[in-house]
Protein backbone atom coordinates (compact mmCIF):
# COMPACT_ATOMS: atom_id res chain seq x y z
CA UNK A 1 0.00 0.00 0.00
CA UNK A 2 1.81 3.23 -1.10
CA UNK A 3 0.01 6.55 -0.74
CA UNK A 4 2.01 9.90 -0.78
CA UNK A 5 1.02 13.35 -0.85
CA UNK A 6 2.45 16.97 -0.44
CA UNK A 7 3.43 18.06 3.39
CA UNK A 8 5.77 20.80 3.53
CA UNK A 9 6.93 22.29 0.04
CA UNK A 10 8.75 19.20 -1.34
CA UNK A 11 8.68 17.11 1.36
CA UNK A 12 6.56 14.01 1.07
CA UNK A 13 5.42 11.23 2.68
CA UNK A 14 5.04 7.42 2.38
CA UNK A 15 2.56 4.95 4.03
CA UNK A 16 3.57 1.38 4.07
CA UNK A 17 2.13 -1.08 6.15
CA UNK A 18 3.70 -3.61 7.83
CA UNK A 19 3.69 -7.07 5.36
CA UNK A 20 0.75 -9.47 6.41
CA UNK A 21 -0.72 -6.64 8.41
CA UNK A 22 -3.59 -4.44 7.44
CA UNK A 23 -3.29 -1.15 7.89
CA UNK A 24 -6.32 0.05 10.06
CA UNK A 25 -7.65 0.57 13.27
CA UNK A 26 -6.58 2.20 16.61
CA UNK A 27 -4.19 0.06 17.53
CA UNK A 28 -1.42 0.73 14.26
CA UNK A 29 1.74 1.42 15.31
CA UNK A 30 2.69 4.68 13.15
CA UNK A 31 6.54 5.40 12.35
CA UNK A 32 8.03 8.73 10.57
CA UNK A 33 11.26 8.31 9.02
CA UNK A 34 12.34 11.93 9.16
CA UNK A 35 15.93 12.37 7.25
CA UNK A 36 17.40 13.84 4.30
CA UNK A 37 16.11 11.87 1.14
CA UNK A 38 17.57 14.04 -1.54
CA UNK A 39 20.35 16.37 -0.30
CA UNK A 40 24.18 15.95 0.92
CA UNK A 41 23.51 13.64 3.13
CA UNK A 42 21.39 11.07 1.48
CA UNK A 43 23.46 8.44 1.11
CA UNK A 44 24.41 7.93 4.77
CA UNK A 45 21.17 7.84 6.07
CA UNK A 46 17.92 8.27 3.68
CA UNK A 47 16.61 5.28 1.87
CA UNK A 48 19.39 2.99 3.37
CA UNK A 49 17.58 4.02 6.92
CA UNK A 50 13.96 3.37 5.42
CA UNK A 51 15.42 0.17 4.34
CA UNK A 52 16.53 -0.74 8.08
CA UNK A 53 13.86 0.18 9.89
CA UNK A 54 11.47 -2.18 7.48
CA UNK A 55 13.71 -4.81 8.07
CA UNK A 56 12.91 -4.44 11.78
CA UNK A 57 9.05 -4.40 11.46
CA UNK A 58 9.12 -7.60 8.74
CA UNK A 59 11.14 -9.56 10.93
CA UNK A 60 8.91 -8.35 14.20
CA UNK A 61 5.25 -7.22 13.60
CA UNK A 62 3.56 -9.76 12.14
CA UNK A 63 4.92 -12.39 14.45
CA UNK A 64 4.12 -10.60 17.29
CA UNK A 65 0.44 -9.21 16.48
CA UNK A 66 1.54 -5.82 15.27
CA UNK A 67 0.34 -3.59 12.80
CA UNK A 68 2.51 -1.22 11.71
CA UNK A 69 2.89 2.11 9.28
CA UNK A 70 5.65 3.73 8.26
CA UNK A 71 5.82 7.25 6.50
CA UNK A 72 8.83 8.70 4.83
CA UNK A 73 9.68 12.54 4.31
CA UNK A 74 12.53 14.96 3.60
CA UNK A 75 12.95 17.43 5.76
CA UNK A 76 15.61 18.98 3.40
CA UNK A 77 18.10 19.52 6.28
CA UNK A 78 15.80 22.49 7.37
CA UNK A 79 14.70 22.16 11.09
CA UNK A 80 11.37 24.52 10.21
CA UNK A 81 10.58 21.79 7.74
CA UNK A 82 11.58 18.73 10.15
CA UNK A 83 9.19 20.28 12.54
CA UNK A 84 6.45 21.25 10.52
CA UNK A 85 6.22 17.27 9.27
CA UNK A 86 6.61 16.00 12.85
CA UNK A 87 3.78 17.74 13.70
CA UNK A 88 1.46 16.99 11.02
CA UNK A 89 2.54 13.78 11.32
CA UNK A 90 1.73 13.76 15.41
CA UNK A 91 -1.96 15.41 14.31
CA UNK A 92 -2.44 11.88 12.46
CA UNK A 93 -1.54 9.66 14.83
CA UNK A 94 2.10 9.34 14.66
CA UNK A 95 3.75 7.69 17.38
CA UNK A 96 7.76 7.78 16.90
CA UNK A 97 10.05 9.92 14.84
CA UNK A 98 13.02 7.72 13.69
CA UNK A 99 16.40 8.88 11.79
CA UNK A 100 15.97 12.47 12.38
CA UNK A 101 19.23 12.89 10.43
CA UNK A 102 21.13 16.64 11.43
CA UNK A 103 22.02 18.11 14.53
CA UNK A 104 19.89 21.03 14.64
CA UNK A 105 16.56 19.11 13.10
CA UNK A 106 17.13 16.92 16.06
CA UNK A 107 17.23 19.39 18.89
CA UNK A 108 14.14 21.30 17.20
CA UNK A 109 12.14 18.29 17.38
CA UNK A 110 12.95 17.69 21.17
CA UNK A 111 10.27 19.84 22.61
CA UNK A 112 7.86 19.27 20.41
CA UNK A 113 8.27 15.42 21.09
CA UNK A 114 8.40 15.71 24.73
CA UNK A 115 5.36 18.15 24.57
CA UNK A 116 3.24 15.39 22.41
CA UNK A 117 4.27 12.31 24.67
CA UNK A 118 5.43 10.85 21.20
CA UNK A 119 8.98 9.17 21.36
CA UNK A 120 11.95 10.35 19.34
CA UNK A 121 14.88 7.72 18.10
CA UNK A 122 17.47 10.02 17.14
CA UNK A 123 19.85 7.58 15.04
CA UNK A 124 21.73 9.96 13.03
CA UNK A 125 22.46 12.96 15.41
CA UNK A 126 25.90 13.64 16.46
CA UNK A 127 25.49 16.71 18.90
CA UNK A 128 25.79 15.69 22.15
CA UNK A 129 23.27 18.30 23.46
CA UNK A 130 20.47 15.83 22.72
CA UNK A 131 21.67 13.81 25.63
CA UNK A 132 22.84 16.72 28.01
CA UNK A 133 20.89 19.77 28.87
CA UNK A 134 18.55 19.37 25.65
CA UNK A 135 17.78 16.17 26.63
CA UNK A 136 14.10 14.60 26.81
CA UNK A 137 12.57 12.03 28.69
CA UNK A 138 10.85 10.76 25.58
CA UNK A 139 13.96 10.28 23.46
CA UNK A 140 16.69 7.89 22.60
CA UNK A 141 20.27 8.52 21.36
CA UNK A 142 21.35 5.37 19.27
CA UNK A 143 24.73 5.25 17.05
CA UNK A 144 27.69 8.27 17.00
CA UNK A 145 27.69 11.58 18.50
CA UNK A 146 30.66 13.86 18.75
CA UNK A 147 32.03 13.27 22.21
CA UNK A 148 32.32 9.41 21.00
CA UNK A 149 33.93 10.42 17.80
CA UNK A 150 36.14 13.16 19.20
CA UNK A 151 37.51 10.84 22.09
CA UNK A 152 38.15 7.78 19.83
CA UNK A 153 39.26 9.65 16.97
CA UNK A 154 41.09 12.58 18.31
CA UNK A 155 42.25 11.37 21.16
CA UNK A 156 44.33 8.35 19.05
CA UNK A 157 45.94 10.71 16.61
CA UNK A 158 47.03 12.93 19.47
CA UNK A 159 49.06 9.48 20.98
CA UNK A 160 50.07 8.74 18.16
CA UNK A 161 52.22 12.27 17.89
CA UNK A 162 49.31 14.89 16.37
CA UNK A 163 49.75 16.87 18.52
CA UNK A 164 48.86 20.20 16.53
CA UNK A 165 45.32 20.62 15.44
CA UNK A 166 43.56 23.16 12.38
CA UNK A 167 39.58 22.09 12.21
CA UNK A 168 37.47 22.57 9.23
CA UNK A 169 34.07 22.21 10.09
CA UNK A 170 30.58 22.62 8.92
CA UNK A 171 29.39 26.02 9.93
CA UNK A 172 25.91 24.22 12.58
CA UNK A 173 25.59 22.61 15.72
CA UNK A 174 27.26 19.23 14.93
CA UNK A 175 30.39 20.77 13.19
CA UNK A 176 30.64 22.99 16.51
CA UNK A 177 30.32 20.58 19.02
CA UNK A 178 32.57 18.28 16.97
CA UNK A 179 35.18 20.67 17.27
CA UNK A 180 34.89 21.20 20.36
CA UNK A 181 34.70 18.05 21.79
CA UNK A 182 37.74 17.06 19.74
CA UNK A 183 39.61 20.43 21.16
CA UNK A 184 39.07 19.26 24.47
CA UNK A 185 40.75 15.48 24.02
CA UNK A 186 43.47 17.25 21.91
CA UNK A 187 44.69 19.66 25.13
CA UNK A 188 43.86 16.99 27.30
CA UNK A 189 46.79 15.18 25.69
CA UNK A 190 48.68 17.69 25.40
CA UNK A 191 48.39 19.05 21.90
CA UNK A 192 46.85 22.32 20.86
CA UNK A 193 44.66 23.93 18.38
CA UNK A 194 46.20 26.19 15.86
CA UNK A 195 42.79 27.62 14.12
CA UNK A 196 39.24 26.60 12.78
CA UNK A 197 37.50 27.58 9.74
CA UNK A 198 33.71 27.27 9.72
CA UNK A 199 31.98 26.47 6.51
CA UNK A 200 28.95 26.78 5.41
CA UNK A 201 26.59 24.53 4.64
CA UNK A 202 25.89 22.63 2.05
CA UNK A 203 28.98 23.42 0.45
CA UNK A 204 30.74 22.69 -2.68
CA UNK A 205 34.50 24.70 -2.58
CA UNK A 206 36.26 23.88 0.39
CA UNK A 207 39.65 25.81 -1.20
CA UNK A 208 39.77 28.71 0.78
CA UNK A 209 39.64 26.87 4.28
CA UNK A 210 42.22 23.84 2.79
CA UNK A 211 44.65 26.84 1.99
CA UNK A 212 43.62 28.11 5.52
CA UNK A 213 44.91 25.02 7.24
CA UNK A 214 47.62 24.44 4.72
CA UNK A 215 49.28 27.94 6.03
CA UNK A 216 48.11 27.20 10.16
CA UNK A 217 51.25 23.97 9.53
CA UNK A 218 49.71 21.69 11.83
CA UNK A 219 50.31 18.17 11.78
CA UNK A 220 46.37 17.47 11.72
CA UNK A 221 43.65 18.86 9.88
CA UNK A 222 40.33 17.87 11.56
CA UNK A 223 37.29 17.75 9.25
CA UNK A 224 33.79 18.23 11.24
CA UNK A 225 31.94 17.30 7.93
CA UNK A 226 29.86 14.56 6.51
CA UNK A 227 28.32 13.38 3.50
CA UNK A 228 28.89 14.70 0.31
CA UNK A 229 30.77 17.64 2.42
CA UNK A 230 33.22 15.51 3.85
CA UNK A 231 33.80 13.52 0.55
CA UNK A 232 34.15 16.72 -1.32
CA UNK A 233 36.60 18.44 0.94
CA UNK A 234 39.10 15.20 1.23
CA UNK A 235 39.06 14.91 -2.78
CA UNK A 236 39.71 18.74 -2.74
CA UNK A 237 42.37 18.63 0.30
CA UNK A 238 44.05 15.69 -1.56
CA UNK A 239 44.27 18.14 -4.37
CA UNK A 240 46.12 20.70 -2.70
CA UNK A 241 48.53 18.09 -1.46
CA UNK A 242 47.94 18.29 1.97
CA UNK A 243 48.89 14.69 2.87
CA UNK A 244 52.16 15.21 0.53
CA UNK A 245 52.60 18.30 2.70
CA UNK A 246 53.00 16.01 5.79
CA UNK A 247 49.29 16.98 7.11
CA UNK A 248 47.14 14.35 8.07
CA UNK A 249 43.60 13.65 7.81
CA UNK A 250 41.51 13.35 10.34
CA UNK A 251 37.73 12.42 9.26
CA UNK A 252 35.96 13.32 12.64
CA UNK A 253 32.45 11.77 11.57
CA UNK A 254 33.13 9.07 8.36
CA UNK A 255 30.35 6.67 7.12
CA UNK A 256 31.20 3.35 5.19
CA UNK A 257 29.67 5.21 2.36
CA UNK A 258 31.75 8.09 2.52
CA UNK A 259 34.94 5.82 1.91
CA UNK A 260 33.14 4.18 -1.28
CA UNK A 261 32.38 7.31 -2.60
CA UNK A 262 36.65 8.50 -2.34
CA UNK A 263 37.50 4.83 -3.32
CA UNK A 264 40.21 3.20 -0.97
CA UNK A 265 43.14 4.67 -3.17
CA UNK A 266 42.42 8.11 -1.74
CA UNK A 267 40.49 6.88 1.74
CA UNK A 268 43.40 4.28 2.43
CA UNK A 269 44.89 5.12 5.75
CA UNK A 270 41.93 7.21 7.36
CA UNK A 271 41.60 6.56 10.68
CA UNK A 272 37.56 6.71 12.16
CA UNK A 273 35.64 5.45 14.81
CA UNK A 274 32.30 3.85 14.30
CA UNK A 275 29.88 1.41 16.30
CA UNK A 276 28.94 -1.06 14.02
CA UNK A 277 30.57 -2.32 10.87
CA UNK A 278 29.06 -5.11 8.50
CA UNK A 279 32.05 -6.91 8.57
CA UNK A 280 32.79 -7.14 11.97
CA UNK A 281 31.26 -10.42 13.26
CA UNK A 282 29.07 -13.13 12.27
CA UNK A 283 25.66 -11.22 13.72
CA UNK A 284 26.71 -8.04 11.99
CA UNK A 285 27.44 -10.36 8.54
CA UNK A 286 23.87 -12.00 9.68
CA UNK A 287 22.25 -8.57 9.31
CA UNK A 288 24.27 -7.07 6.27
CA UNK A 289 22.92 -10.13 4.20
CA UNK A 290 19.37 -9.42 4.79
CA UNK A 291 19.23 -6.10 3.82
CA UNK A 292 21.75 -6.31 1.25
CA UNK A 293 19.44 -6.01 -1.48
CA UNK A 294 17.20 -3.64 0.23
CA UNK A 295 20.40 -1.41 0.41
CA UNK A 296 21.28 -1.01 -3.21
CA UNK A 297 23.58 -3.90 -2.89
CA UNK A 298 25.89 -2.36 0.15
CA UNK A 299 25.95 -2.68 3.70
CA UNK A 300 24.41 0.05 5.96
CA UNK A 301 26.50 2.13 8.07
CA UNK A 302 25.99 2.89 11.99
CA UNK A 303 23.15 4.91 11.92
CA UNK A 304 21.58 2.97 9.56
CA UNK A 305 21.97 -0.14 10.72
CA UNK A 306 20.75 1.72 14.22
CA UNK A 307 17.41 2.18 12.63
CA UNK A 308 17.01 -1.21 12.90
CA UNK A 309 18.02 -1.48 16.52
CA UNK A 310 15.60 1.22 17.86
CA UNK A 311 12.73 0.24 15.93
CA UNK A 312 13.36 -3.24 17.05
CA UNK A 313 14.15 -2.37 20.12
CA UNK A 314 11.08 0.06 20.49
CA UNK A 315 8.31 -2.20 18.52
CA UNK A 316 9.34 -5.12 21.93
CA UNK A 317 8.58 -1.88 24.20
CA UNK A 318 5.12 -1.53 22.17
CA UNK A 319 4.59 -5.55 22.43
CA UNK A 320 5.11 -5.38 25.93
CA UNK A 321 3.26 -2.97 26.78
CA UNK A 322 0.41 -3.35 24.47
CA UNK A 323 -0.20 -0.96 21.66
CA UNK A 324 -3.03 1.05 23.22
CA UNK A 325 -0.78 1.82 26.27
CA UNK A 326 2.51 2.62 24.13
CA UNK A 327 0.26 4.81 21.65
CA UNK A 328 -1.31 6.86 24.75
CA UNK A 329 2.25 7.35 26.33
CA UNK A 330 5.55 7.96 24.61
CA UNK A 331 7.45 8.12 27.87
CA UNK A 332 5.97 4.69 29.06
CA UNK A 333 7.52 3.17 25.94
CA UNK A 334 10.98 4.76 26.33
CA UNK A 335 11.01 3.60 30.33
CA UNK A 336 10.43 -0.33 28.96
CA UNK A 337 12.99 0.82 26.27
CA UNK A 338 15.65 1.98 29.15
CA UNK A 339 14.79 -1.22 31.67
CA UNK A 340 15.62 -3.88 29.24
CA UNK A 341 18.82 -4.12 27.31
CA UNK A 342 19.09 -4.28 23.56
CA UNK A 343 20.18 -7.51 21.98
CA UNK A 344 20.29 -7.64 18.03
CA UNK A 345 22.54 -8.58 15.06
CA UNK A 346 23.25 -5.33 14.38
CA UNK A 347 24.63 -3.31 17.72
CA UNK A 348 25.13 -6.72 20.06
CA UNK A 349 24.25 -6.20 23.42
CA UNK A 350 23.34 -2.39 24.63
CA UNK A 351 21.94 -0.63 27.69
CA UNK A 352 20.23 2.56 26.85
CA UNK A 353 20.80 5.17 29.89
CA UNK A 354 18.94 7.47 32.29
CA UNK A 355 19.99 10.63 29.98
CA UNK A 356 18.78 8.38 26.69
CA UNK A 357 22.53 8.24 25.28
CA UNK A 358 22.58 3.86 24.25
CA UNK A 359 25.79 3.03 25.58
CA UNK A 360 27.54 0.07 23.35
CA UNK A 361 31.29 -0.32 22.10
CA UNK A 362 33.12 1.81 19.72
CA UNK A 363 35.54 0.57 17.38
CA UNK A 364 38.83 2.58 16.29
CA UNK A 365 38.94 1.74 12.43
CA UNK A 366 41.76 2.38 9.72
CA UNK A 367 40.67 2.14 6.16
CA UNK A 368 42.53 -0.91 4.20
CA UNK A 369 44.57 -0.41 1.04
CA UNK A 370 43.29 -1.58 -2.14
CA UNK A 371 45.71 -4.30 -1.97
CA UNK A 372 44.15 -5.68 1.72
CA UNK A 373 40.82 -5.48 0.44
CA UNK A 374 39.29 -9.24 -0.11
CA UNK A 375 36.31 -8.50 -0.93
CA UNK A 376 33.17 -6.20 -1.99
CA UNK A 377 32.85 -3.37 1.07
CA UNK A 378 35.86 -4.96 3.00
CA UNK A 379 37.29 -1.63 3.43
CA UNK A 380 38.30 -1.71 7.83
CA UNK A 381 40.46 -3.24 9.87
CA UNK A 382 39.92 -2.51 13.32
CA UNK A 383 42.29 -0.91 15.22
CA UNK A 384 41.13 -0.46 18.69
CA UNK A 385 37.70 -1.53 20.89
CA UNK A 386 36.93 1.37 23.29
CA UNK A 387 34.16 -0.43 25.68
CA UNK A 388 30.92 0.28 26.33
CA UNK A 389 31.70 2.27 29.62
CA UNK A 390 33.92 4.16 28.50
CA UNK A 391 33.17 5.37 25.08
CA UNK A 392 30.50 8.04 25.58
CA UNK A 393 30.48 10.84 28.08
CA UNK A 394 30.04 10.21 31.57
CA UNK A 395 26.68 10.47 33.15
CA UNK A 396 25.93 13.33 34.89
CA UNK A 397 28.41 15.85 33.04
CA UNK A 398 26.36 16.33 30.23
CA UNK A 399 23.97 18.78 32.54
CA UNK A 400 20.96 16.20 31.88
CA UNK A 401 18.32 16.28 34.77
CA UNK A 402 17.30 12.75 34.21
CA UNK A 403 21.04 11.92 34.83
CA UNK A 404 20.58 9.02 38.34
Amino acid sequence: MLNRRTLVGSAATLAVAARGARAQGNNTIRIGMLNDQSGVYRSVGGPGSVACARQAVDEFAAAHGLTVDIRVSDHQNKPDVGVAIARQWFDEGVDVVVDIQGSAIGLALNNLVRDRNKVMLACNVGTTDLDGKACSPNTVHFAHDTYMCSKSTGGALVKQGGTTWFFIRADYAFGKSMEDNTTAFVEKGGGKVLGSVAVPFPNSDFSAAIVQAQASGAKVVGLAEAGADLVTCIKQAAEFGLVRRGQKLAALLMFIQDVHALGLQTAQGLVLSTTFYWDLNDRTRSFAKRVWRAMGDAPPNMSQSANYSGVLHYLKAVAALGPAEAKKSGLAAVNWMKAHPIDDDALGVATIRSDGRVISPAFLCEVKTPQESRYAWDYYKVLATTPADQAWRPLGEGGCPLST
